[in-house]
């Protein structure tokens, strides 16, 4: 039996924080729509105020009233303001520890640990976690959980466990390089995020911001030419070009990749340093994914589909493996290190009948648009016409990129959205393999398929539209070993 322990006390400044964030959009529910008098403005101040002191109050009780303990074989926890609340997670049921450390973390050389548990489906609370203790009592406590799951230690524990002189081996599998981190961040999403931000922002400042000034200074430098008005805004998208780019590069910033014998640890990050544990026998499928920026550098990102995660914790059953590599590589890098294999085998690809199917439904997607344009613009709607030929363009590139191969236990796919695709799974981990034929594709003889895998609290699998009813039969046999398909 262990004592019970408190967290460390910047706990209860991390507590306040936490809750301080959640009180940030009816703070600026309240900025944005509430009154401009003066004299509402000091009210809202002065509550403002007694408010922040409240809730750093209640940060500080709730880390007084927080204790935990390893004991007979269950991490324990007692908890609760008003509500004394004990929580008791057998060893068993403990999937993985996921170690981070944020600013406040590491003056002090403590990590916030988050424990992954097996909890029931569609449970809210399947996960637990020790907002701030140092890296010594972090291990202790994984050492003590891995001892007691492979039955090295009496099932209660009544004495401090030694720690474990001889740690399993790990071996580093991928550490992303300054050439993949620069690209990474230049072929990142983040740009728009940025801005829209800095709108949404500097909207709402119409006290503090002169605009009426700011318009008649616009309106001069527009009258000095349009050459001016688009170096502005130039500059204006190349700013948050690079405030997205260094906010990526400090994300993933020291990316390394790591295997034991029975897990693959991720760690990444600058400032906040986080640690994702998954277990390999929790690994349901190898998924590849390749942007559109990215596509024509032939790198990719590759996410492990974990059987882990919950409902607070959506991470937990998709976790990113290698955040940019080249293609290439993929299958070198993880041959030797996982239960499933990113194969080079050739696809399957739909017939050649099937293209007129997809370009059609491309082109539905565009009349809306173009009847809508016509209908405002009138004659220079007509323009609109020219969507036509962009989505044909990129109905051929879907119809290009689906495919389907099996090799051995092991179903492999390929399909594009916005975003093309590629996911291996096991036989033994896919969960539903499901076709149907419309009337239109039965006279075709063609078939949709569908796979799916589990993952977290749900499912996750790919679709490929219009392959031939004969394949759409060999996978279904594949994976049913029925002798008979139902259609």
């Amino acid at each position: 039996m262990s004592n019970s322990k408190r967290l460390h006390p910047i706990a209860a400044v991390t507590n306040f924080f936490k809750q301080l964030k959640e009180l940030i959009v009816p703070f600026v529910a309240f900025f944005v729509f509430g009154t401009k008098a003066s004299e509402g403005d000091l009210w809202f101040f002065m509550g403002s105020i007694v408010v922040v002191i409240l809730v750093l109050g209640i940060g500080v009780l709730n880390w007084l009233r927080f204790s935990y303990r390893l004991e007979e074989g269950e991490l324990r926890m007692e908890y609760g303001l008003l509500v004394r609340k004990k929580r008791y997670i057998p060893f068993d049921r403990i999937q993985s520890l996921d170690f981070s450390e944020g600013i406040l973390h590491r003056p002090f050389g403590l990590v916030k640990v988050k424990v992954e548990t097996a909890g029931p489906s569609g449970a809210s609370d399947a996960e637990a976690v020790l907002t701030a203790i140092t890296k010594e009592e972090a291990n202790r406590i994984q050492e003590i959980i891995a001892q007691a799951k492979s039955k090295l230690v009496e099932d209660t524990l009544d004495i401090e466990v030694e720690r474990i002189e001889e740690r399993a081996e790990e071996k580093v599998i991928y550490q992303i390089s300054s050439k993949e981190l620069l690209l990474l961040a230049t072929t990142s999403g983040g740009v728009g995020v940025v801005l829209s931000a800095m709108v949404a922002f500097l909207s709402q400042l119409d006290d503090l911001i002169p605009y009426e000034s700011a318009y008649r200074e616009v309106e001069r430098v527009v009258s000095n030419g349009i050459v001016i008005v688009s170096v502005l805004v130039f500059i204006g998208f190349l700013l948050a070009w690079v405030v997205a780019l260094v906010g990526t590069m400090v994300k993933f910033a020291q990316f390394t990749v790591k295997k034991t014998e029975r897990e693959i640890i991720i760690s990444r990050g600058l400032l906040e340093k986080r640690q994702i544990t998954i277990p390999l026998n929790r690994i349901q499928a190898v998924r590849i994914s390749e942007n559109i920026l990215r596509q024509p550098f032939g790198l990719c990102s590759v996410y492990l589909i974990s059987a882990g995660g919950s409902v607070r914790n959506t991470e937990g059953s998709k976790v990113l493996l290698l955040p940019a590599v080249k293609k290439a590589q993929v299958a070198h890098i993880l041959q030797e290190h996982l239960p499933i294999l990113a194969t080079k085998q050739p696809f399957n690809k739909p017939p050649k009948r099937s293209l007129p199917r997809y370009l059609f439904r491309g082109a539905l997607m565009v009349v809306p648009l173009v009847i809508t344009a016509i209908a405002i613009f009138k004659l220079w709607g007509l323009l609109s016409i020219m969507l036509f030929l962009f989505s044909s363009a990129w109905s051929y590139v879907i119809y290009k990129d689906a495919g389907w191969s099996i090799e051995g236990q092991q179903l492999n796919i390929q399909y594009r959205g916005f975003i093309k695709h590629t996911l291996f799974m096991k036989k033994n981990n896919v969960q539903s393999v499901s076709y149907k034929e419309s009337f239109f594709q039965r006279r075709k003889n063609l078939a949709t398929m569908t796979s799916l895998i589990k993952s977290g609290m749900g499912a996750i699998g790919g679709t490929i539209v219009d392959i031939e009813k004969e394949e759409a039969r060999e996978i279904y046999h594949w994976y049913s070993h029925s002798q008979k398909a139902p259609f």
